[in-house]
């Protein structure tokens, strides 16, 4: 019973998948940054669409091909060693993806600044996955707790609100997006432990690494 729950939260909460929920938090918080009013706008939607293929579909898709290739044994990549070619893989095409919308007038600073942080996060996850089986799970998932933090606190965003064709508008206070994505983290690493995946060391040194890269992207982007 546990350990679909807990294939179902890895799936939900890939590490590929933080830029995607890190751009849609951005969009419902401050849409203008974008220039769109919405996250609803077909400019917004589209950003996610751009994101999603270039940090999601395509280094996963490349990831993929590993298995046929022999290069991996299987796509949750038990033994740290098979882990290197997808790291590899996936900081190049973060890496170009940054880059591109370093200057481009479709993102904001704050979400390069992000983008940055998952960046310097994958190239600190290559380095210790060396010498420790790092959680790639707790690392965006401490890096989304990262993003979290410093819009509340550089960006000085406390309450947002929703705009829904059904219950009208709704607000949000950030305070409450801490919290949930607090428990989140805890709800990831609980069930990394109970597929065994990991050891507790693992998830720490993740969500730190994770947490700490966003703060020093932040730090270079000043």
């Amino acid at each position: 019973m546990l350990r679909p729950f807990a294939k179902a939260v890895s799936f939900l909460f890939h590490p590929l998948l933080m830029p995607t929920y890190m751009l849609a938090l951005l969009l419902l918080i401050n849409p203008f940054i974008f220039g769109v009013n919405s996250i609803l706008d077909d400019a917004g939607k589209l950003n996610l669409l751009r994101i999603f293929l270039y940090t999601f579909f395509i280094p996963a898709f490349a990831v993929v091909m590993l298995r046929p290739l022999g290069f991996i044994r299987s796509l949750e990549m038990e033994d740290k060693s098979e882990r290197t070619g997808p790291y590899i893989i996936t900081a190049i095409f973060y890496l170009w993806a940054y880059m591109n919308m370093k200057n481009s007038s479709l993102f904001p600073p704050a979400y390069a600044s992000f983008m940055l942080g998952a960046v310097i996060a994958l190239f600190m996850t290559f380095f210790i996955n060396i010498f420790s089986k790092i959680s790639a799970h707790a690392v965006g998932m401490g890096g989304l707790l990262g993003m979290v933090i410093i819009t509340m606190v550089r960006f000085s965003h406390d309450v947002f609100s929703i705009q829904t064709g059904m219950f009208g508008t709704i607000s949000f206070n950030m305070n409450a997006v801490l919290i949930i994505v607090i428990l989140l983290c805890g709800v990831v690493g609980t069930s990394r432990l109970l597929l065994n995946a990991h050891e507790p060391r693992d998830l720490y040194g993740g969500f730190m690494v994770g947490f700490v890269a966003q703060f020093l992207a932040l730090r270079f982007s000043i």
